[in-house]
């Protein structure tokens, strides 16, 4: 099993289909899911599935709700935008990566795949995933 971070291909048609809506105003709700080291996320995966996702104290299925931090924005020909950091506190959870996806809507699609590089493990103590800096170099959803 392995996690790639990477952007969904599934994601990448849905925006041409004009699917996904990450303004302010939207009434699409993104959230983010952790994961263990035996799942198996990559470029292919098209949905949100509970399927090996992390659990443990603090934590609940289906992950916790992201809060756009920067709306879509362009900066030398590049778009982009960011999500708040996430946390779960008083939590004891080991995980290897997470999924981005839509949970409204149908289909839980996915956004982005996030590879943590080695298992993450709190016990008792504040799971965060901080997301990069918003701009057209960092951001973690950037069209070039």
């Amino acid at each position: 099993m392995a996690i790639a971070q990477t952007m969904c291909t599934s994601f990448k048609v849905a925006l041409l289909d004009g699917e996904m809506d990450f303004s302010s105003n939207t009434s699409q709700t993104f959230k983010i899911a952790l994961f263990t080291s035996d799942a198996s996320l990559d470029a292919d995966t098209t949905a949100y599935a509970v399927t090996n996702e992390a659990s443990g104290t603090g934590y609940t299925a289906g992950g916790a709700t992201l809060t756009i931090a920067t709306n879509p924005t362009s900066t030398s020909g590049t778009a982009y935008l960011t999500f708040s950091t996430v946390t779960w506190t008083t939590s004891s959870i080991t995980a290897r990566g997470a999924l981005i996806y839509r949970s409204s809507g149908t289909g839980n699609n996915a956004v982005a795949v996030l590879d943590f590089g080695a298992d993450k493990t709190t016990l008792g103590s504040t799971f965060t995933v901080t997301f990069p800096t918003a701009d057209n170099n960092t951001a973690i959803i950037r069209i070039a």
